[in-house]
């Protein structure tokens, strides 16, 4: 979008893209190109500033769950969910990447927070939300279809259905104004759809409709199916360390079900939940909008001190010690495997991450749970800090395309193009220019051969091949540097040999 100023397709390089709306695109090209008119060098190819919507919108969410649990628990009460929400690992990772689902979260959480005031309002005498909050209602909305279609509404409008049957009355959404509120959302939402439906007709609702989101229900994309429950096995991993809390809220939390505040989170959580476990595609982000509501529910068992003792339970917490304990040796052996490090500058965050995993295991039953789940917290930011600050810059064997991109850019000669084979990472694109090619060893033989100040980037196991075709048609090139990388989906360390044709100067 950036390099040929067309903000309405979406592509990567010569296909379309078409699984996701053009929000998150916007938003990433916005930063990137304010840097860029500020001064910022090379700001096209600084992957930090495509994630800052990510980081942006996990900080958004944070401060959003703390408002929507206003509506349900002291002050107090909502910084603990705030800080529940911030210190999860999963939202920690997704705050890192440039993708969709932190913003989204953002745009979540803002809609759920209102739809919470109108919901309790009438029930407790309160004056319901003005222009202002239904305005972030329905500006929330519209921003999460650009960015994800439709899962925002499917987490939405789940909740208020569920609500309008158990209370037998769906008079209190006209509080939400739908009258303006609907026109407002299509005047944001319309024109980019509009464009895109001129542009290339019904092929976007078929690519994102069909073939993304339907085609996820009904089978398994690019190996991520799994069966019903996978969910809640994951969401002690994606959700710690909250949910530890989470176990010894959850009899507390169905127990008052009837109640207005838990009647909402509830419904928030479970009938969205029911549909992610049903569908066949999943990954452990997709129920991430449903956390904000089971913190405010913690919270709020937390708060009423109504938290199970059973013992059995309670043992959980032990986690809080033992999940830095093997992280930290999974990192550690991680880096010694991949890069051949010690990493010891990591080593006194991790050394700090057990030692307060291990008083907020220890001190849980003196000090109770809101202090332990503090120290915890402080456990995840130390862990946080030794993994993306010291041990994953350290895995650079890890990150070829790095090493890919460098070696075109000081090869010697100007505007220097790029195949690849065995290796179609999309960061080599980014990295190395949307002129960059993948195709097969023959393919690279050919593209050599095609001109000066052309590069070919071979995977071991795809040498003999090139080798032969660059014979079959009387190829002259010379050997480059090899890139020794390892490469993490396989576990394996692979090795990428460079070819340039010998015409270049």
């Amino acid at each position: 979008m950036i390099e040929t100023g067309d903000y309405v397709d979406i592509r990567y390089q010569e296909d379309v893209r078409y699984r996701k709306p053009v929000g998150i695109h916007w938003l990433q090209a916005s930063v990137v190109n304010v840097a860029s008119a500020l001064g910022l060098p090379n700001a096209r190819t600084s992957i930090w500033l495509y994630r800052l919507p990510s980081l942006i919108g996990a900080i958004g969410a944070v401060l959003a769950t703390y408002w929507c649990a206003l509506a349900f628990i002291s002050r107090r009460g909502a910084v603990l969910a705030a800080l529940m929400l911030m210190s999860s690992s999963i939202l920690g990772v997704e705050a890192r990447l440039a993708k969709t689902d932190a913003a989204l979260l953002f745009t979540v959480v803002a809609a759920m927070a209102v739809l919470a005031r109108v919901y309790l309002a009438p029930r407790r005498g309160d004056v319901q939300p003005g222009f202002g909050q239904l305005a972030i209602f329905w500006t929330a909305l519209a921003v999460g279809i650009l960015i994800k279609g439709p899962m925002i509404l499917m987490v939405v409008g789940l909740a208020a259905a569920t609500l309008v049957v158990l209370d037998r009355s769906a008079r209190w959404l006209l509080a939400l104004r739908p009258i303006w509120g609907l026109p407002w959302l299509l005047i944001l939402v319309l024109p980019w759809f509009i464009a895109i439906y001129a542009r290339v007709g019904t092929q976007f609702l078929i690519g994102s409709v069909g073939e993304d989101m339907l085609a996820k229900v009904a089978s398994p994309q690019e190996a991520h199916g799994a069966p019903p429950g996978l969910y809640f096995l994951v969401f002690f991993a994606t959700f710690f360390p909250a949910s530890m809390l989470a176990v010894l809220a959850a009899p507390a939390a169905w127990a008052v079900r009837r109640e207005l505040a838990a009647r909402f989170l509830l419904a928030w959580v479970v009938p969205s939940w029911i549909v992610f476990e049903l569908v066949v595609t999943k990954l452990p982000h997709y129920v991430m909008p449903l956390f904000p509501a089971i913190a405010i529910l913690i919270a709020y068992a937390v708060e009423s001190k109504v938290l199970s003792r059973q013992r059995w339970l309670v043992r959980g917490t032990m986690f809080w010690f033992l999940a830095p304990v093997i992280v930290s040796i999974i990192a550690i052996v991680a880096a010694i495997i991949i890069s051949r490090d010690l990493v010891l500058l990591a080593w006194p965050f991790l050394a700090g991450a057990v030692v307060c995993g291990l008083f907020a295991w220890q001190l849980f039953d003196d000090d109770g749970a809101e202090h332990a789940f503090v120290r915890a917290t402080a456990a995840s930011v130390l862990m946080a800090i030794g993994i993306y600050a010291v041990v994953v810059p350290a895995l650079t064997p890890a990150f070829p395309s790095v090493a890919l991109a460098e070696v075109l850019q000081d090869a010697p000669c100007s505007h220097p193009i790029g195949a690849s084979v065995g290796y179609e990472e999309p960061s080599l694109v980014f990295l190395a220019g949307t002129t960059t090619r993948f195709t097969d060893a023959a393919g690279a033989a050919d593209f050599l051969r095609q001109g000066a100040c052309r590069l070919a980037f071979i995977e071991s196991r795809h040498e003999r091949t090139f080798a032969l075709r660059a014979e079959a048609i009387g190829l002259r090139y010379n050997a480059g540097p090899r890139v020794e990388a390892f490469n993490v989906s396989i576990g394996q360390p692979i090795t990428i040999a460079v070819f340039q044709s010998a015409d270049a100067p």
